[in-house]
């Protein structure tokens, strides 16, 4: 097509150079020479192409199957992932399983472990110190693998049934033990079950032994000589009487805490001497005044009219006699006044006046040294309370807070101290009240009994100084 298109243009840029007949024929052999070649080259150009075609048809299929090999392929591969995925979610889920179980497996080890250590008597821990401590350091150690761990850990169960096995009747030990004395005693040491007998190879301290507080060593408890000789019997040969305790060691320890009363008052220190001292003396005064006051009669208006009716009738004696049988300060009183019954009024009051001072100061005396008890008691007792702790923190400083039992005298020196002096000051306070309200009733009886014997005297009126 572009050879014919070619030729028509030269052509046409010849037709004006040329005649016309001329033009025309040499156009139209022009034409039809260039006409042919065209159509010669569309033919050739036709049979390439078609020559062409089949084999790039040959390779778009091939190029076609190909993909369509991949395509499935691809599919197949895709299917083979997911298949894998869930394979590798199962897995990943039974791993969790399994870490999970190995983990709660290591910790009922580590549990047993805890609850083994926690029921081994105290005899026999530095048997299976070593044990422990490799158990422990194994569930400690990040370097192991997980199976030499678990078999490093086996061993406690190995040795719990073995010790299931050998704890079956009973069994005798070497064991070492801290006497009465205080010194630790080389000897055998029975245990059955959680009793645990010592008997010294000396053959001087036996006993149920008992584990105290900051000590490496078990003490060995004080028990009756019968006890003490069938402990040893048993610790030494394996056989006779078992010595029981069924509270395991608490009835032991109640019975060494308790104390007499003089170990807790010797306790409280120097300061319980002086709160003793003033304890006893206000308790004793107490009951002395509480027995002097209890004792003194009061004059009743029954007593004073007819004391009354005798001075009237001029029978002085039997007033008198009246009096006297009126025991204490208030008949003596009567007694007086009826002896300056004929003095003036004025003088009768001054008289009485002075007979109630007098049994005022008797009736009173005793009673501010309970009220100086109550107040200095718990005085005397904070003062021992202050150089206890003084001693604790001294103990504190020097030996530090690890050991109770050496802080336990200062403790015991302040907190007893506090309790006496509160002892001491409680009775004397509780004295002091009921004794001063007993002595002023006293008293205000026989201030009324004065003024009704001078307003009942048949004398001139006056005003008395004991009208209230």
């Amino acid at each position: 097509m572009k050879l014919v298109r070619n030729c028509l243009v030269l052509f046409a840029a010849a037709v004006p150079f040329l005649s016309p007949a001329q033009g025309m024929d040499a156009l139209v052999n022009g034409a039809a020479t260039d006409l042919q070649k065209a159509s010669a080259e569309l033919t050739a150009a036709r049979a390439e192409v078609e020559a062409a075609r089949l084999p790039i048809a040959r390779r778009i299929t091939e190029l076609e199957q190909q993909l369509i090999s991949r395509r499935a392929e691809l599919a197949k591969a895709q299917r083979f992932q997911e298949n894998q995925l869930v394979e590798l979610n199962a897995l990943k889920a039974e791993a969790r399983r399994a870490s999970e179980e190995v983990k709660f497996t290591d910790s009922l080890i580590t549990e047993y472990a805890r609850a083994f250590r926690s029921r081994l008597s105290f005899v026999e821990e530095p048997r299976y110190a070593a044990m422990f401590d490799a158990v422990d350091h194994a569930g400690a150690a990040a370097d192991l693998s997980m199976v030499a761990r678990f078999t490093q850990r086996t061993v406690l169960l190995e040795t719990a049934l073995e010790r299931i096995t050998t704890a079956q009747g009973g069994e005798l030990l070497a064991g070492k033990a801290i006497d009465n004395r205080g010194l630790v005693q080389s000897g055998k040491v029975a245990l059955i079950g959680p009793v645990a007998l010592f008997a010294a190879d000396s053959g001087g301290a036996a006993g149920l032994l008992q584990q105290e507080l900051n000590k490496a060593d078990p003490t060995v408890a004080k028990l009756d000589e019968s006890l003490v000789a069938a402990s040893q019997q048993l610790a030494t040969t394996g056989q006779g009487e078992l010595v029981l305790d069924p509270t395991l060691g608490s009835a032991l320890k109640m019975s060494a805490m308790h104390k007499s009363l003089y170990e807790q008052l010797k306790e409280g220190g120097v300061a319980m001497i002086p709160l003793l001292g003033m304890g006893i003396a206000a308790i004793l005064l107490g009951l002395y005044k509480w027995w002097q006051l209890s004792r003194v009669r009061v004059a009743t208006d029954k007593d004073l009219q007819q004391v009354l009716t005798h001075l009237t009738s001029g029978e002085q004696e039997k007033a008198l006699k009246h009096a006297h049988s009126i025991t204490g300060f208030a008949g003596d009183m009567l007694a007086t006044a009826i002896q300056h019954v004929d003095e003036k009024k004025e003088y009768i009051e001054e008289v009485l006046y002075e007979k109630m001072l007098g049994a005022r100061t008797k009736l009173e005396r005793g009673l501010p040294f309970l009220a100086l008890a109550a107040t200095t008691g718990p005085l005397l007792g904070l003062l021992g309370t202050v150089t206890g702790m003084i001693a604790t923190f001294k103990a504190i400083s020097s030996f530090g807070s690890g050991d109770p039992k050496m802080l336990a005298a200062g403790i015991s020196e302040a907190l007893i101290c506090t309790a006496t002096g509160m002892a001491v000051a409680i009775p004397s306070l509780l004295f002091h009240a009921f004794l001063s309200r007993r002595a002023k009733g006293l008293i205000g009886s026989m201030e009324q009994t004065a003024v009704g014997f001078v307003n009942g005297v048949p004398e001139g009126e006056f005003k008395s100084p004991f009208a209230q």
